[in-house]
């Protein structure tokens, strides 16, 4: 596993920010690590990539503790933090030369000009980063994350500040890097997380309360809702004596919403009552909620 979190907890006085969390994430996957604001998804990204000590866990990465091997793992994590802290003065060519030279790289001049090619800051090179717009200083945090080619990418907040136009671009790069490192991202966007994670983790003060794709969280939370459509207007009240069901909501004369917070399939349910009540159905699946609806269930 690329990254190792084995019952990771971190105190700031006597409040808990991360309560006894655990999971893995491997090589190849797009993990979403979602929470609301002070779950601890960044006090979590930070101790991962060393930034912060744990107060109790093990955190490993690459095979390698973080809090043994400090100066080991950080050189396979590229960190993209929250605030995005740059160096205003600084050029973008001349601070992304700094960043590879501090990482002892070979060919700066090149690896600086391909990061530039990469993330789309080739009209913006030449301007200092106070300059720049939010957009592209999220571009040029981005730059220097992945400019020594790591292992791991830790991204908190990556495409704050973006338009729609870079919001898909960036969108694209991380799916592209995704596939040969391990990117681990915060964000309050579902639509990102359904545009790129594999999966999706939830942290809820302090403690993970989901690990799972997401689509497969979209079936397991709440209530299960089928649409279903007749082929003759039908009452709502002969719907409600399906047996299972907590609620029927008209949609039209023929078409109805139905809904259960039982385990058992819904849709066997409802075509089972139609045909033991000579009802004809014309269309009946599965509604599935959305992804920021599980969110809004799982952390309120």
């Amino acid at each position: 596993m690329s990254i190792e979190v084995k019952n990771l907890t971190k105190y700031y006085g006597a409040q808990a920010a991360v309560n006894d969390i655990s999971f893995n994430v491997g090589k190849g996957e797009i993990v979403g690590f979602l929470g609301p604001n002070g779950a601890g998804k960044s006090t979590t990204m930070k101790i991962i990539t060393g930034f912060i000590p744990a107060t109790e866990g093990l955190v490993n990465v690459c095979g390698m503790s973080v809090e043994e091997q400090s100066l080991e793992t950080r050189k396979r994590i590229g960190y993209l933090p929250e605030n995005n802290p740059l160096y205003l003065d600084m050029y973008v060519k001349e601070y992304l030369e700094f960043v590879a030279k501090i990482y002892k790289m070979d060919k700066v001049r090149d690896r600086v000009k391909d990061m530039i090619n990469l993330v789309g800051l080739d009209v913006e090179q030449n301007k200092k980063i106070g300059m720049l717009s939010k957009g592209y200083r999220q571009r040029v945090g981005l730059a220097q994350a992945i400019i020594h080619n790591p292992d791991v990418l830790i991204l908190d907040e990556p495409t704050s500040g973006l338009d729609p136009n870079q919001l898909v671009d960036i969108r694209q790069l991380i799916k592209t890097i995704g596939k040969e490192k391990t990117v681990m991202l915060s964000t309050h966007i579902m639509q990102e997380v359904e545009a790129i994670c594999d999966r999706v983790i939830i942290i809820k003060k302090g403690k993970i309360v989901a690990d799972n794709s997401a689509s497969e969280l979209q079936h397991e939370v709440g209530q299960q809702v089928v649409y279903a459509e007749f082929d003759g207007a039908i009452s709502r009240n002969v719907l409600q004596k399906i047996p299972g069901i907590s609620k029927v909501q008209k949609v039209t004369d023929t078409t109805f919403l139905i809904e259960s917070q039982g385990t058992e399939d819904l849709r066997k349910l409802v075509a089972v009552y139609a045909q033991q009540n000579n009802l004809l159905l014309i269309t009946l699946r599965i509604e599935e909620k959305s992804l920021e609806e599980v969110f809004k269930e799982l952390t309120r």
